[in-house]
């Protein structure tokens, strides 16, 4: 469909070894903040009570944060939902070398879409807030695959297949049944009411975010870990926030979850004495080895700039596997942990900042390993919250020993080592086709936005069925957008093998042409503080953003991530990658192709208005090892949508769906998107 061209990614086989030892390392007894969590209550995979929306498609209140008043969809004005303090723009690019794409997809065995923005919208009989990036939770074991995104939960069998209850016929939005492929939202999971309850004055529920996702092997269960923001009843944030923990009671989760709540609300309030709490407990990522099961946070103040550092918290694996009535847990603040002085104050050690913990699952001699990366304000300007350079040459490797105390009274011991790497700077935000000029009619929502002329029901200019008369003034024309190619925080750490594997998202100079968005890969010793091996996987007219990597334990495996470029919609890619040769060629996995450009609400200046724009994407991709089996889960565009089947009967003299954008014709859906927004998954294994 597209034209192929030339790619490139480089794998480092020649590095000095006195380069990539330790430059410094810290230790601390970190067993001071012990709590007993209570379990409370039960989940369960099934859609909670709620009344049908007898909404349109575009609700007074669509949004995360939003109060209800009279001002119809217009501006989220919080940027809430992972935090970032990284500025718009890129650092310098690494220079990358050529290379071919795979001309085969190696081992892939099958690939099916997973969650997307229409069942996350028309899911609970539409009471759901428009919401965007799906950020991506995966676990796979005894043959489920549990895909979790921002806010729904779906499970499936080895093909692809739903293995929840249809829950199309009870699914009732605007008079019509939806089908959502049996997709249930996260609130009714955790046994919340509904985001917004739109038949009864739109009252909130909480906010649930940042899924994450793991089978461990060894207890036979199903981990999943939410953030959820408590909200006033009339819309806004109170600033009260927990992590959600639950744990399937047996190994098929489609059965019953328990519950665990962790306020983390203070959390990250000895902060140097600076940057009080209350604090939002940022983007949790999970890991466990054979005693403990570890949720990391950043803690950002919601009353002040600035970065409060990583929390960490260590659970006994096997109380949670158990269903105890009380688990235990030990938090650890990393403020000041990292012995590199920043550049704002140097009695001041970085924090940690994005420390994420390795999946693993077995004893590792009674430790946890954990990596992180320092080019962000975050790590070097926590208390200004800016002021940095986005670069760095350093990543960090954390070591968090004594793990089997957990099962009794915790003393653990954590330390950290900083490695020299190889440079990785802030990347530029993405390119898709067409970026930067006016949507045409195939990007609907753009294209709405700019359409002064058509006649609608809400009057004359398809803007006027999405936003305010303010908004579109104040607004200005829309393009299509260059989303969020991430910023330089480490994403998904797998341990296997002897080694952390690890990789974060980089600016790269392919063939020594423009700047791009890229990847940098880690594969450490995490024993000896040695870098085994290194390298980068960029592309010339390609951005690669989102790394996950799944290894296993043979040390064989997969890396997912999304590439889009001028020629190219975004679309689900993957390259193998081992301890030897590093990422090989890389490849879009088969039917992940994108079909479109990404139509979200954050890109576009009027849906945000008076806010800057940030559009957004990923937040984080997934992979899962089963076995020999690698399955990996990214964010992709899956369908195409007409200006005119868009606007259906919202148009005058259209026809199609009674909800607008949804695209689902005169049969009332499934869509292939809603008004705001068309983000899909794409879920595929392979086997290495």
């Amino acid at each position: 469909m597209h034209k192929r061209i030339t790619l490139k990614y480089l794998t480092s086989l020649a590095l000095m070894l006195a380069l990539l030892g330790a430059t410094q390392s810290k230790t601390t007894q970190a067993s001071g903040d012990t709590r007993y969590i209570a379990r409370s209550g039960t989940g369960f995979p099934t859609t909670g009570d709620a009344s049908p929306a007898n909404d349109t498609g575009i609700s007074s209140v669509e949004f995360a944060g939003q109060t209800d008043d009279d001002s119809g969809s217009d501006a989220y004005s919080s940027n809430i939902i992972d935090r970032s303090l990284s500025p718009n723009g890129s650092g310098n690019g690494v220079p990358v070398h050529s290379g071919q794409k795979a001309k085969s997809h190696p081992a892939f065995n099958v690939g099916f879409e997973g969650l997307n923005f229409y069942q996350k919208r028309y899911s609970r009989q539409g009471n759901q807030l428009s919401l965007e990036p799906p950020d991506q939770g995966l676990c796979v074991g005894n043959g489920y695959i549990v895909e979790t995104v921002n806010d729904v939960l779906n499970i499936f069998n080895s093909a692809g297949q739903s293995v929840l209850p249809d829950n199309t016929a009870t699914n009732i939005v605007s008079g019509f049944p939806r089908d959502v492929n049996h997709a249930v939202d996260l609130n009714s999971f955790f046994g919340y009411p509904p985001e917004v309850d739109r038949a009864h004055s739109n009252l909130r529920g909480p906010q649930v975010t940042d899924p994450s996702c793991l089978y461990d092997a060894q207890t036979q269960r199903f981990f999943l870990v939410v953030l959820t923001l408590e909200t006033f009843p009339t819309g806004g944030f109170t600033t009260v926030n927990h992590l959600d923990i639950a744990v399937s009671r047996t190994a098929d989760p489609t059965g019953l979850w328990n519950i665990y709540r962790v306020d983390v609300t203070n959390d990250g309030t000895n902060a140097g004495g600076v940057n009080p709490c209350p604090c939002l407990g940022d983007y949790p990522h999970i890991g466990a080895d054979g005693n403990g099961f570890y949720v990391t946070t950043n803690a950002y103040p919601w009353a002040t700039n600035g970065f409060d550092g990583a929390q960490i918290y260590a659970f006994s694996k096997a109380q949670l596997a158990a269903g105890a009535a009380s688990v235990t847990m030990a938090h650890i603040d990393t403020f000041g942990m990292v012995n590199m002085p920043t550049q704002e104050t140097p009695a001041i050690n970085q924090p940690g900042f994005t420390v994420w913990p390795a999946q693993s699952g077995f004893d590792n001699g009674h430790t946890e390993f954990f990596m992180s990366s320092n080019a962000a304000d975050e790590a070097t300007h926590p208390v200004a919250g800016f002021g940095g350079a986005y670069v760095s040459n350093q990543i960090v490797v954390w070591t968090l020993s004594n793990t089997s105390s957990l099962n009794g009274v915790p003393a653990l011991n954590l330390s950290n080592k900083v490695l020299n790497v190889e440079t990785y700077a802030l990347p530029p935000k993405f390119k898709q086709p067409g970026s930067a000029t006016p949507p045409g009619v195939d990007v609907p929502q753009g294209h709405c936005l700019n359409d002064n002329t058509t006649l609608t029901i809400a009057g004359i200019g398809c803007w006027t069925l999405l936003v305010s008369a303010t908004a579109h003034a104040g607004g200005g024309p829309e393009v299509i957008s260059r989303p969020d190619a991430n910023d330089t925080r480490m994403q998904q750490v797998t341990y296997a093998n002897g080694k952390l594997w690890g990789a974060l998202d980089t600016a790269v100079n392919p063939d020594g042409g423009p700047t791009r968005a890229g990847i940098a890969y880690f594969i450490v010793n995490p024993n000896s503080g040695k870098v085994v091996l290194q390298g980068y996987l960029g592309a010339a007219g390609y951005d690669f953003m989102y790394p996950a990597i799944g290894v296993t334990q043979s040390g064989r495996g997969v890396m997912a991530f999304t590439a889009s470029g001028e020629t190219t919609f975004p679309s689900a890619a993957y390259a193998v990658i081992d301890a030897i040769v590093g990422v090989s060629a890389w490849g879009i996995v088969p039917g992940g192709e994108g079909q479109a450009d990404d139509d979200g609400f954050t890109g576009y200046k009027q849906q945000r208005f008076p806010n800057p724009i940030r559009p957004r994407w990923g937040d984080y991709g997934a992979a899962a090892v089963d076995g020999n089996s690698i399955w990996i889960a990214s964010e992709y565009i899956s369908g195409a949508c007409s200006y005119t089947d868009w606007g259906g009967p919202f148009f005058v003299g259209g026809s199609g769906d009674n909800l607008i954008g949804t695209c689902g014709g005169a049969t009332h859906g499934p869509g292939k998107r809603a008004a705001l927004g068309n983000w899909s998954t794409f879920i595929s294994k392979f086997t290495r």
